[in-house]
C-alpha cells in the first residue's frame, strides 16, 4: 500500500519525532531539516523552502519548527533578528506563503503561551491571546500570519508537552522530576495544561484524516499547580521524593522575565469532534517507561 506523504517541520524535536515514530506505518513524512546533510531545508530560506515543497506532492505540511526556550526568547526581546523572532515569525510566515504557492494544507502547532495568563479559569479558543513575553508575541504573530493569509489550515496549541517514552530533550515530567530531585521548590500559585504527546500525535493523525481546519486547544484539558503536577508524578510513578512548596507571587518579585500564572486550556471543542477519548494526565504519567533508572531523567 503507498503511504500518503506528509511534509514536516520539526520532525527532530520532542513532539515531532514522537509522531513520526508512531505514525510512519501510516504516513511518508517528510522532515524538512536544516541539519540535513544532503537536502538541507531552512524554513527562514524561502526560497530552499518553496524548492522543497514543489519537489513533494504531499497535501499537508505540518509545521513543528519553532523556537521554544522561552528564557532564551525574553533575552532577545525586540530583537527582529534574534534567532527566536526569525524561525517562529519570519519561518513560519515562509512556511504559509509557500503552503499557498503549493496549495498545501498547513498543520501549524502553536501554545498556550500567546495568553497572558490572567485567567482563572482555563482559556477557551474564543479568548482574546495577549502575549507578556517574546516566546509568546513570536508564536501569536504566526498565528496571525496563518489567520490573515486565507491558506487552508489547523492551529493546535499545546501547553507543557511530556511523552511515554524517553527522549534526548526532557519533557515537563522529566524537568519535573529533575527540579525535585535538586530540591527545587514547585509553585503552589502557577497553573498549566499538560498536553501528553502520545495522544497528540493521535490528534494530528485525526487531522489529516478528516481535513479537519480551524483553530482548536489540543493539550489536556486539566489544570495543575507545578506543585500538585510534581505531587501526581510522584505518587503515580511511585518515586518517593520529598517535594518543597514554592510561591510564583514571591518569584516573581525578583525574576527578570514575566511569567504567566495560568496556561491551563479548554479543549472541549476539540473533546467533541475527535472520535477517541484523551487519555487523563494520572494515567498518561502512569505509562511512562521507567525501565530505566532515575539517571536517565537528568538534564
Amino acid at each position: 500500500m503507498t503511504k500518503n506523504q506528509i511534509l514536516i517541520t520539526g520532525g527532530n524535536g520532542l513532539v515531532g519525532s514522537k509522531l513520526i515514530k508512531d505514525f510512519s506505518h501510516e504516513y511518508d513524512f517528510i522532515n524538512l531539516d536544516r541539519n540535513d546533510p544532503k537536502n538541507p531545508v531552512d524554513i527562514t530560506d524561502y526560497i530552499q523552502l518553496r524548492n522543497a515543497f514543489e519537489e513533494f506532492s504531499a497535501p499537508f505540511v505540518i509545521n513543528m519548527a519553532a523556537f521554544t526556550n522561552v528564557s532564551e526568547a525574553w533575552k532577545q526581546a525586540g530583537d527582529k533578528d534574534g534567532s527566536a523572532y526569525r524561525v517562529n515569525v519570519y519561518g513560519a510566515s515562509n512556511v504559509v506563503e509557500a503552503a499557498e504557492a503549493t496549495g498545501k494544507h498547513l498543520i501549524h502547532i502553536s501554545t498556550a503561551y500567546v495568553f497572558d495568563g490572567e485567567k482563572e479559569d482555563l482559556y477557551t479558543e474564543k479568548d482574546n491571546p495577549n502575549p507578556i513575553e517574546w516566546y509568546g508575541k513570536t508564536k501569536y504573530l504566526a498565528e496571525q500570519a496563518i489567520l490573515n493569509s486565507g491558506i487552508k489550515h489547523t492551529i493546535l496549541r499545546i501547553d507543557t508537552p511530556f511523552r511515554s517514552d524517553s527522549f534526548e530533550k526532557p519533557d515537563q515530567v522529566r524537568k519535573t522530576i529533575q527540579s525535585i530531585k535538586n530540591n527545587i521548590p514547585l509553585f503552589t500559585d502557577h497553573y498549566f495544561g499538560p498536553t501528553y504527546i502520545d495522544d497528540f500525535a493521535r490528534i494530528i493523525d485525526w487531522v489529516i484524516r478528516t481535513n479537519t481546519t480551524g483553530l482548536y486547544h489540543a493539550s489536556s484539558g486539566e489544570k495543575f499547580s507545578d506543585y500538585e503536577f510534581g505531587t501526581l508524578i510522584n505518587e503515580t510513578l511511585n518515586l518517593d521524593l520529598e517535594i518543597k512548596q514554592g510561591s510564583l507571587e514571591k518569584y516573581l518579585k525578583t525574576a527578570s522575565r514575566p511569567l504567566q500564572k495560568n496556561t491551563a486550556m479548554d479543549c472541549n471543542k476539540l473533546k467533541s469532534e475527535i472520535h477517541f477519548e484523551l487519555t487523563n494526565v494520572k494515567k498518561a504519567i502512569g505509562a511512562i517507561n521507567l525501565s530505566q533508572s532515575l539517571n536517565s531523567f537528568c538534564i
